[in-house]
Parts: C-alpha cells; structure tokens; sequence
C-alpha cells in the first residue's frame, strides 16, 4: 500500500504531466493554425487578393469539449460542428465570444436546437427549412445568419441546391423573412484529387455569388464558405471568405 507521501507525489507527477500534454497539445494547435494563415496568405498574393480577409473556422466534429478549449486558448473564436447533440453537448454554455456555426445537413427536427445555440446555419438547402428557421427565430427573439449551400460538384451523397432556377425561388422567399440574414453561399468541394475538378466546383460557387449581387445589388449576399483542409488553398485563390478547417488544424478525426 502506498503512503501518504508516495501518493501524493505519484498525483503531483500526474497532474504535471497532464498540464506538460495539454501545453504541448495547445501549441501544436498554434503551430498548425500558423501554417494555415501562412498558407491562406500565400494562396492569397497568387490570386491577387492581399487585402481580403479570409476567416479560419475550427471544425470541432468529433472532438471532445477538451480540444475545442484547446483551440480557443489557441486564439479561435469561429467553430463548425456538424452534428446538432454533439453542439449542444460542447458549445451550449461556451464563452460568449465564441461563435458557433452549424456546417453539417439540417433535419427538420433538429432546426429548434440549432436556432437556440448558434449563431449561424450554413447549411440551408431548402425552403422548408428556411422558414423554420425563421419561425423559431421569432419564438427565441433572434436574428440568425445562414448561408445558402449549393451542391456544386453533383455528387449525390451531398445536400445543397442542384440548379439554380431553384436556388433563386428560395433565395428570393427567404429574402423576405426579417429574421434572417443571407451572408453567402456555402459548398463542399468533390472528394477527388482532380485540383481541376476541385477548382471548377469552386468557381461556380463564386460564379452564383456574382449573379446574386448583380441581380439584387442591395442584398450584401457576399460570403463564400468554402475549402477544408484538403482544398482550401484552392478554395481561397477562387474567392473563399471563409474556410472549415478540423484535419489540419487538430490531426486525423478519430470515429
């Protein structure tokens, strides 16, 4: 059996080498998030955009409560999580600067929670949605901002907008809820390592944006979710305002 002295020194040891991990951990994070911006500069001066602002979001999925406190003591205060329990269960009593954005397709059932605990839905791909998000808004006297998703690479497993005589009906419906505020426009890039094809998905994003603006000129529908942390370098040189970051910043997701 141990003694006193023993014990105490085996949980002195204990607790040193947790703090020693969670350093360690948080500054791999930084280096990680450094190499990002770097690269986000780069690819930035090669498309001739030095003076826009590209915002970095940590995309949580899968990670523990410890880790999203990791990457806010890292300097993140833009977060995507996809799955609507898993947000509630991290970000429901997070710091209030902290931004919390839903990235991942929306169930009817689950738009109520996303509504009360974040601060925008990225993934709007459809009317119906659209206006129980709005209803909801009302319920909880909330402003909410969204993002229109559009399904640019035409892969089936993926949600969004497929044609575009579609995405302007709806836009123009939720254009008219008071309680919602259109940012932008948000895709996933093809699972491919065809840079062509990546680019190409990219760019009909930032195409559609244009046509936006220029047929509702007043309506600042400007963001450009788009790029993760295979394509994002990619995504910026075709426009992006914002990219979702979760593999290059925290390291491979464990299911």
């Amino acid at each position: 059996m141990l003694n006193s002295k023993c014990y105490t020194a085996q949980k002195a040891d204990l607790e040193s080498k947790i703090i020693i991990c969670y350093i360690l951990k948080m500054n791999e994070i930084k280096e990680n998030y450094n190499s990002i911006i770097e690269n986000v500069e780069k690819a930035k001066e090669r498309s001739g955009r030095k003076n826009d602002t590209v915002s970095i979001m940590a995309v949580t999925k899968t990670k523990g409560l410890d880790v999203v406190e990791l990457a806010y003591s890292a300097g993140f205060r833009l977060f995507g999580e996809n799955r609507i329990q898993e947000a509630s269960e991290k970000f429901e009593n997070f710091y209030n600067d902290a931004n919390l954005h839903i990235i991942g397709h929306l169930q009817s059932n689950k738009v109520k929670k996303a509504v009360e605990i974040s601060s925008c839905i990225q993934s709007v791909d459809r009317l119906k949605i659209a206006k129980m998000i709005n209803k909801f808004c009302i319920d909880f006297s909330k402003n909410i901002d969204i993002y229109l998703e559009y399904n640019t690479s035409g892969e089936e497993s993926k949600s969004g907008f497929i044609n575009d005589d579609d995405f302007f009906r709806t836009l123009e419906e939720i254009m008219q809820m008071e309680n919602i505020s259109i940012k932008g426009l948000m895709t996933i890039g093809p699972l491919s390592s065809n840079e062509t094809e990546i680019r190409k998905s990219f760019t009909y994003l930032r195409n559609l944006r244009d046509k936006v603006n220029i047929k509702y000129p007043d309506a600042n529908i400007d963001g450009l979710s788009m790029g993760m942390s295979g394509d994002y370098e990619i995504a910026v040189e075709e426009g992006a305002t914002l990219i979702r970051v979760g593999t290059a910043l925290f390291g491979s997701r464990q299911y």
